[in-house]
């Protein structure tokens, strides 16, 4: 087969591919801005909440702590667990200091599924419990948190529950683009999709479950991604996820450009090793309309928005040189994707820091390229020098 028409395959199949993502990414972003949940109702049943808290090398596990006894909610009907992998002896005093339970394992391999699995083999026998909590160490949350999400329980019927995670830092370009990937989550995958009657993503902290599911089911994780694996449990047991807007955890981005790439690469692989292990369940999804479980499998199937982005950009700039009639739909492309970006992403993140941040998005991604990070480096560094100047 001749060059040119191997160039001409590679390219209408990646064109292919992203248009398909883009168009998932528009549909959702629109019904996300025509959902609307009103205000929660007053309820008088109290649950009784277990709130997890895994914290492996993070002295701000403290601070979360301290924000969910905080709580207006009644002390005597939540318990908070926490457990302290691999941190300092002061921090573990400290924690100990606080009515809660502190568990101080030493894994050889450190998950988060076995910081779970410990915490719940761990709890008091003599205790019962209706919701369990997971939030992650550094978490913040607002003093009506519990009362709240008492409330989204009592009035969604359902077994799993999503907050809304909102940044608590953005003073890095790495830290904003965390905030702003977040809030585009939470648009497509959130919020437009409660607005059709499918089922929520899943994120791995601020999110509850019922106690006794959560209970059956955390023993069966494995890998290291608990977040997908327990997504894939909820979707094949015909487990609605609700996402409530207005109850929210304040979560600390990454504010180094390495760890952001960095984390992303973990999010890719885990992405990809579930759309392996459950592909095998669309056509059944299909075939039963379970929608929920069939568009959970297509949405792994998707490109991230990451590798989108990588592919448009590269794509856009490469094409010209090759063959200029066959970069204009790349181009029209890359226009609607960033319509799409600014559609899912809330004004209050539209600052004085959002076009800085949208020019120096791509210094980041370049240092995720072993042959692009230095130049990037070099960028940064001169810019620095500038500053120091004016």
């Amino acid at each position: 087969m001749e060059f040119w028409n191997i160039l001409y395959i590679i390219d209408w199949v990646l064109f292919v591919f992203a248009v398909l993502t883009v168009l998932y990414m528009l549909f959702f972003t629109i019904t996300s801005m025509l959902s609307h949940k009103g205000a929660l109702p007053k309820t008088n049943h109290q649950n009784r909440f277990i709130i997890l808290i895994p914290a492996y090398k993070n002295k701000r596990v403290l601070q979360t702590v301290r924000s969910m006894l905080a709580q207006t909610y009644p002390q005597r009907q939540f318990d908070i667990s926490v457990v302290s992998d691999h941190n300092d002896e002061m921090t573990n005093m400290r924690l100990a200091q606080e009515p809660i339970t502190l568990l101080t394992p030493n894994f050889e391999k450190s998950t988060k599924a076995k910081y779970l699995q410990l915490a719940i083999n761990n709890l008091p026998q003599f205790k019962i419990y209706d919701i369990i909590v997971v939030l992650d160490a550094g978490d913040l949350v607002e003093p009506e948190f519990l009362e709240n999400l008492n409330a989204a329980f009592e009035s969604a019927g359902t077994k799993a529950i999503q907050t809304h995670i909102l940044s608590r830092n953005r003073d890095t370009t790495a830290a904003r683009m965390g905030a702003i990937f977040e809030e585009i989550n939470n648009s497509i995958f959130r919020r437009g999709h409660i607005a059709v009657g499918l089922s929520a993503g899943l994120m791995g902290s601020g999110c509850a479950f019922d106690f006794n599911w959560f209970k059956g089911n955390i023993f069966k994780v494995k890998s290291a991604w608990e977040d997908k694996e327990l997504d894939a449990m909820l979707m094949r047991q015909h487990v609605h996820v609700d996402y409530f807007d207005q109850i929210y955890v304040y979560n600390e981005k990454t504010r180094e450009s390495n760890e952001f790439n960095r984390e992303r690469g973990r999010w890719l692989k885990a992405q990809y090793l579930t759309l392996l292990k459950n592909i095998q369940y669309l056509p059944v999804a299909l075939v039963n309309r379970h929608y929920s479980w069939a568009d959970k499998i297509i949405q792994w199937m998707l490109m991230p928005r990451m590798v989108l982005m990588a592919v448009i950009i590269l794509m856009s700039i490469i094409m010209p040189m090759i063959y200029t009639t066959l970069a204009f739909k790349w181009w029209g492309l890359f226009t609607i994707t960033l319509l799409v970006c600014a559609m899912a992403t809330p004004d209050y993140l539209v600052d004085k820091n959002w076009n800085a941040t949208f020019f120096k998005s791509p210094l980041v991604f370049m240092k995720s390229i072993p042959g692009l990070s230095r130049i990037a480096d070099w960028i940064e560094i001169r810019e620095q020098k500038g500053k120091k100047k004016d």
